[in-house]
């Protein structure tokens, strides 16, 4: 007779599942509130909750990197950006435009392309966790060989978005100041 099979899970399975369902909530509940910061604080759950994930799956590295760099950095970096622009803290009704529908689509479409083109890029790439020097060493050597190039372009990416920020708020600033 062999192992546990698809019908009768382990409690690691359960509870993998049950994280990714409260991480699937946060994720649908940080792109539907109308409070930024309540988005930006429902990110950091689902952030979280993916290093959880890691964890979960033996890749401590990879969950630190998680913690580390999304959770500490990126969310940190989204709120200073919030700051900066003086986004409304409660409700606000310009959050949200009433393209809803158009939103989904444009997202799911996005989806569809961004995951067809990581799967067809990476087709081939593995990491060969069986090397004699370990893990960790496979691990950097294949993310700093294949990935760095994605990882720098999103460092990027954010670094514009906040110059971006900051260049509005100030021309708003100076033109509310203008005409007081």
């Amino acid at each position: 007779m062999s192992g546990p099979g698809f019908l009768s899970p382990s409690g690691q399975e359960i509870v993998f599942l049950l994280v990714g369902v409260v991480v699937l909530g946060a994720a649908v509940l940080c792109v539907t509130t109308r409070q930024l910061v309540h988005a930006a604080l429902w990110l950091v759950v689902a952030l979280g909750g993916l290093a959880v994930e890691y964890l979960l799956l033996t890749a401590e590295f990879i969950a630190w990197v998680q913690v580390l760099i999304y959770l500490g950095s990126v969310v940190v970096l989204l709120l200073f950006g919030l700051m900066l622009t003086r986004a409304p803290i409660g409700p606000s009704p310009d959050v949200d435009s009433g393209n809803r529908w158009v939103a989904l689509a444009v997202a799911l479409a996005s989806a569809a392309t961004l995951v067809t083109l990581v799967v067809d890029a990476f087709r081939s790439t593995w990491i060969d966790l069986e090397t004699p020097h370990g893990e960790s060493a496979a691990l950097g050597d294949s993310l700093f060989r294949y990935w760095v190039l994605p990882f720098e372009a999103l460092s990027v990416l954010l670094l514009a978005a906040l110059v971006g920020a900051i260049a509005l708020s100030r021309t708003r600033a100076r033109a509310g100041a203008g005409e007081r």
